[in-house]
């Protein structure tokens, strides 16, 4: 492909190159939209998408839900498995070609990168213990790069991936795709930092549970099956190894890292503050057959300008009751928040006047439920020890995205220029030293500190 040149007659990467540079100085704006148009050229953004399993395809599906509009061009697929994954995203996107897509597969990444000479980023979503390895050779080929957390399986390589950022001068995301999410932001810029609506914030509880049925190992079919010189080349013992990854040790870090990472990530955000202690348990207990533990009960122990905050966090995968959330406890009203939107809500303790959180209300922040401000009375005594159900009031902020978009979104404008990254390498190394930490905290049996240096890279 030829590059087009602009009306200052800079060519279409060496303008992509100057905005992505502007662009590290700019704040966000959390209301870009992923419709919103943008020229073809010369700010059009070529993407290769390296990992074509179930988190990839979740990945390109939210690239593509942006529209016809949205500058991206996909010229290539990488992926080890040829006749499933690869076969399944390369036939997508060339049956896009009108949209400017190419389905140009390769099952070796290195190959890619030397054969596509127009690309401007990189999406890796292969396995963790291959995050390091692809990442860093994507921005040595000089290109930007979106991965998926955990950004890596261990802290050595995490903070390689860091350092050749800040090297290259590439940009690098990290998957904590909340950090983008509307609603989100909203709860940690106008009900958290502007409303102190929760006053302080003494505790944080924290689950995600998914069912045994959900938890079951990923099958596949015998007749695509990988050969096992092709499986140990690139790390893996078996196809059952090969599609249950997460659950292996040196692979991945079980559900604690895979699920439990995104929500550890969004405590330490809206408490400004890393971790100072953390202990935990847990056990392969259930799924005998696995590596990493089934199960995680994590406290951690956070100090802030405020006083100290203490937080659990919980991960199973034998029951789904109540799903996920998070929900952060003040001393004035509690927050919950979800990725799932029913569950987005503040709850004011009932000592607080109502007046008192009238201005948010006013401001189109939060609307009681019902337009009622107390809650229904109880047909029950309480004991008197017993506290009055809070009043509930929602949130007034939308999302009607892919749990994805918004994030990818963010990271094709910072390239752009229009924006600044939500979760630069070094915000998802944070998490990564906060979250890795939990796995040896359970067999360590005991207490473990965290040191602030620890956080740095």
């Amino acid at each position: 492909m030829t590059d087009v040149k602009t009306n200052q007659g800079m060519n279409r990467r060496t303008f992509l190159r100057s905005t992505a540079a502007a662009g590290a100085g700019l704040m966000f704006s959390p209301l870009a939209k992923g419709q919103t148009a943008v020229a073809a050229k010369p700010d059009q953004i070529n993407v290769a998408l390296l990992g074509a399993g179930a988190q990839g395809q979740v990945l390109l599906d939210a690239c593509l839900n942006m529209g016809e509009n949205s500058g991206l061009c996909f010229k290539a697929v990488c992926d080890i498995w040829e006749s499933w994954n690869l076969k399944r995203v390369s036939g997508q996107l060339s049956r896009q070609k009108e949209l400017g897509h190419v389905g140009t597969p390769y099952t070796n990444y290195q190959e890619m990168l030397d054969k596509e000479k127009d690309l401007d980023a990189l999406i890796v979503a292969t396995p963790d213990f291959w995050h390091a390895e692809h990442a860093i050779a994507g921005m040595k080929a000089g290109l930007h790069v979106y991965c998926e957390k955990e950004m890596s399986n261990t802290l050595e390589n995490a903070r390689k991936m860091v350092e050749t950022a800040k090297a290259t001068g590439k940009l690098l995301q990290i998957g904590h795709q909340r950090r983008s999410n509307p609603r989100y932001i909203f709860c940690y810029e106008k009900l958290i930092q502007e409303a102190k609506i929760l006053g302080r914030i003494t505790t944080i509880n924290g689950q995600w549970n998914r069912s045994r049925a959900a938890c079951e190992d990923l099958a596949w079919a015998k007749n695509a099956e990988l050969d096992e010189a092709t499986l140990n080349t690139y790390g893996f013992e078996s196809m059952k190894q090969f599609r249950n990854w997460r659950w292996y040790k040196g692979l991945g870090g079980g559900p604690i890292v895979d699920l439990g990472s995104h929500q550890i990530d969004i405590y330490s955000w809206f408490l400004n503050a890393q971790p100072r202690s953390v202990m935990a348990s847990g056990g392969v207990d259930y799924w005998t057959d696995h590596q990493w533990y089934d199960n995680v009960i994590a406290l951690y122990e956070y100090q802030t300008q405020e006083g100290v905050v203490r937080a659990s966090y919980q991960t199973l995968t034998t029951n789904s009751s109540n799903g996920y959330f998070e929900t952060f406890m003040g001393d004035q009203g509690t927050l919950m928040t979800s990725e799932e939107g029913s569950r987005n809500a503040v709850y004011r303790e009932g000592y607080v006047p109502e007046e008192l959180w009238n201005p948010w209300e006013n401001k189109r922040y939060i609307k009681k439920e019902n337009g009622i401000a107390q809650a229904e009375p109880s047909k029950s005594v309480l004991d008197v020890r017993s506290s009055p159900k809070p009043p509930k009031y929602n949130l007034l902020v939308d999302m009607d995205q892919p749990f994805h978009q918004p994030h990818l979104q963010n990271f094709f404008d910072s390239i752009r220029g229009k924006a600044k990254l939500n979760c630069p390498g070094e915000i998802g190394y944070e998490t990564a030293v906060a979250v890795l930490k939990v796995n040896e905290a359970v067999e360590a049996a005991r207490r473990l500190d965290f040191k602030p240096e620890d956080f740095l890279v």
